[in-house]
């Protein structure tokens, strides 16, 4: 990096965290349980960096009336320690709204007060936070035992930390299909309440969304149901939406014994459990919300007014910005038919990517092992795999769906997999030289 370090020395922590959405967070709240319980001389030092500058969670998809698709018990403690007071009941009751919850008879908060929850959680962490801040390089040095971390605040300033584990946990990005541009009238979902607001009041004619699973239709219920005279496209490949499997015995497959199974599985199995799965978290909608967007077009079609059309079985072929909006040509894939969508805006729901490590960890990254496949080599700890000349730890949440499955970065496993990082930083810590660096290390434990 061009940046010089601003030459300050201080302290080697145990543990420096890079992100601070929900899987960092409920490290921290790991980090913390521990530290509670544990005299001066066990304590863990860690710290986390975090370049929004303040807490949020894809705050552009909080749309009022969306429900997680989670159960609150799986929130940053209770899978792990369910008498931790960071856990979502110890949240209502904080918050005075327990018993109403309870007469809610709901597993599934809506997003925004799980995302006030998340909010309430990291601000009682702020203390372990530098937020305004991004990561810019880290490098191994000092025998490699230490990872030396440039981090580039606000201001422009370049400082340095020093800490024996790294925790990379960047989150996801926007996806978008090859050749798109996202711009002031083609957005993707993740930004829609941020861009929304830039409509000043005015009443679009049509809006175009791209995508088959929950978000895109979310975000065509939630135009359709917001601006009462816009004509809401929706376009996506399959003739109809896919109801996504959450069924009891599907679920299993987010369960911490599932990721122990997966670990251990040859590659081939690995795959088959991928692909039977993909429908309980990929490109799929809540059976509720489709039966609730079809019973809407009907209606509307009873009416003599059609403002929501659902043009299944087709793809966009072209996207051109115009003086007025965006006119976006879509292929009806059976006959091969076009038509010109002029629309106001493009709303691309095509799903997210896991966020880049190497745009992060830099010198590091080099030094990190790759299996037949390119692949990262990670540990069932999370622990990546690196070269000799690194004997600290880099640690992944999320970007390890080909080792650890389908809850690789989900809410789902967050609680879990937080304290499996942990114990393993203070197992390399308490025993350096004979730490277990095996495929069954934590099975064994478990055992």
């Amino acid at each position: 990096m061009s940046a010089a370090p601003t030459p300050v020395q201080g302290p080697v922590q145990d543990l420096l965290g890079i992100g601070f959405g929900p899987s960092n967070l409920a490290l921290a709240v790991a980090v913390e349980e521990h530290n509670r319980r544990c005299g001066d001389g066990e304590q863990l030092d860690a710290s986390f960096v975090e370049r929004k500058p303040s807490f949020g969670w894809h705050r552009g998809m909080l749309i009022e009336g969306t429900t997680m698709q989670v159960s609150f018990l799986k929130d940053l403690v209770t899978m792990r320690e369910p008498a931790s007071d960071f856990s979502f009941l110890s949240y209502l009751h904080d918050r005075g709204r327990l018993v109403d919850f309870i007469n809610h008879k709901t597993m599934f908060p809506t997003r925004v007060e799980y995302h006030d929850y998340l909010e309430w959680a990291a601000g009682r962490l702020d203390h372990l936070v530098d937020y305004g801040a991004e990561v810019i390089d880290v490098r191994p040095v000092r025998d490699g035992q230490v990872f030396e971390v440039l981090v580039r605040h606000g201001s422009g300033q370049v400082t340095t930390s020093f800490a024996r584990n790294i925790v990379v946990a960047v989150g996801l990005e926007a996806s978008v299909p090859p050749g798109a541009e996202l711009g002031d009238r083609v957005w993707h979902n993740l930004d829609l309440m941020h861009r929304v607001g830039e409509l000043d009041g005015t009443e679009p004619r049509r809006f175009t969304v791209v995508g088959a699973g929950q978000s895109a239709a979310e975000v065509t219920d939630y135009l359709h149901r917001t601006f009462a005279e816009s004509e809401v496209c929706s376009v996506f490949s399959r003739y109809g939406h896919t109801p996504a499997d959450d069924s009891p015995f599907a679920n299993r497959i987010f369960d911490p014994d599932a990721v122990d199974h997966f670990y251990t599985s040859p590659s081939g199995v690995k795959q088959m459990l991928m692909d039977y799965h993909r429908n309980t978290n990929y490109s799929v909608v809540d059976l509720d919300l489709i039966e609730q967007l079809y019973a809407r077009a009907y209606q509307e079609k009873v009416q003599g007014k059609e403002r929501l059309r659902m043009l299944n079985a087709s793809r966009v072929t072209d996207v051109r910005t115009t003086p007025g909006g965006v006119a976006v040509t879509v292929e009806f894939l059976p006959t091969g038919e076009r038509v010109v969508l002029d629309s106001d805006v493009l709303v691309y729901a095509t799903g997210c990517r896991p966020g880049d490590p190497g745009r992060i960890l830099g010198r590091t990254w080099e030094e990190c092992l790759r299996d037949a496949d390119g692949q990262v080599q990670v540990d069932r700890d999370y622990r990546v795999r690196t070269t000799e000349r690194v004997g600290g730890g880099v640690y992944f949440q999320g970007g390890t769906e080909h080792t650890h499955g389908l809850t690789s970065s989900l809410l789902s496993n967050g609680a879990v997999r937080a304290g499996d990082i942990r114990d393993s930083v203070l197992r390399y810590r308490n025993t350096p030289r004979a730490a277990p660096h095996a495929d069954y290390a934590l099975i064994a434990d478990r055992a």
